[in-house]
């Protein structure tokens, strides 16, 4: 899963094959992640007591015998254990560029003891970087696309924060151009020509206020070949709970292609209580006429202010 333009959790299982009912059974012993270069791994929790944990820390209180027995590591026959991993960019390098949708991350290392003291290890296969669109929006919305119909993405309900839009659809792009420089035909529909615009929030809030406006800013990047005179809209009948405050049109100006980027502040108010997404954002090339819908920007929950 998505966690960001540099940062994805992964979740990986392992499971003990042996016949429900045989004597096959193992204890897990090491479970690690290792990263691929300039990433780093870090494990969500230790999934109960582990037999690395300080001695001083177990003895400042006591644990009952089902809290040892689940955090012993034992894996019967046919029970299994799943795990979380954070896999971030750790190198400049990687943090300037970011995580795009099949970049490599890393694999999963699993060892094992069994009754007599043999030891096991097993890998996982590489993990990849998942894609930042659901499954079948290109595929749904790329006739749709290039007949700059407004709706090409709007009806989707995916939340692009987090999710690192800019960073697979620059990789798509730059992709596309490495294709086309082979003399090769590039496939067709890809992200950054069904999104040639994108816009992400930056750090954009998780709460709000009820009738408290707050200010956002913007990320736009150019992920074209050519430069556009852009202009944002935020469109007032495709928001609900969450809406637009103040102007609702911004000029933005010639966009540089290929990367080109800018950023821009807008202020939301929150009419209603309640979790809502922050959308109706959609991005006009100013020259062309075309049109181009952004998914739904953040989720947030709107709570009423406490009274005095």
């Amino acid at each position: 899963m998505r966690a960001g333009d540099a940062s994805c959790f992964v979740s990986i299982a392992v499971a003990n094959a042996a016949n429900a009912g045989s004597s096959g059974g193992l204890t897990v012993s090491s479970v690690k992640f290792h990263p691929s270069a300039g990433l780093v791994a870090e494990r969500i929790g230790n999934g109960g007591i582990s037999v690395l944990d300080n001695v001083n820390d177990k003895q400042e209180r006591k644990f009952r015998g089902a809290e040892l027995f689940d955090g012993c590591g034992r894996l019967d026959p046919g029970e299994s254990f799943r795990y979380v991993f954070l896999v971030k960019a750790a190198s400049e390098d990687a943090t300037l560029r970011g995580i795009a949708c099949g970049d490599e991350l890393g694999k999963a290392v699993f060892t094992w003891n069994k009754a007599m003291g043999e030891t096991g290890r097993i890998a996982s296969t590489a993990v990849l970087c998942p894609s930042s669109h659901p499954p079948g929006l290109l595929e749904e919305n790329a006739a749709a696309a290039s007949s700059n119909s407004p709706r090409s993405v709007l009806g989707s309900k995916f939340v692009v924060h987090g999710s690192g839009l800019s960073v697979d659809a620059a990789a798509a792009a730059a992709n596309r151009s490495a294709s086309h420089a082979d003399g090769s035909a590039g496939p067709g529909g890809s992200l950054d020509e069904l999104l040639p615009v994108t816009v992400e929030p930056i750090d954009p809030p998780t709460s709000m206020e009820l009738a408290v406006s707050r200010e956002v800013q913007l990320l736009i990047v150019n992920h074209s070949e050519k430069a556009m005179n852009l202009q944002l809209q935020m469109r007032l009948p495709q928001m609900s709970g969450v809406v637009i405050c103040g102007s609702s049109f911004k000029n933005l100006g010639e966009v540089p292609p290929s990367g080109g980027s800018c950023v821009v502040s807008i202020r939301l108010v929150a009419l209603v209580a309640g979790l809502f997404r922050a959308q109706g954002c959609c991005i006009v090339d100013l020259t062309s006429g075309r049109e181009m819908p952004q998914p739904p920007l953040f989720n947030v929950f709107v709570e009423k202010a406490d009274e005095q």
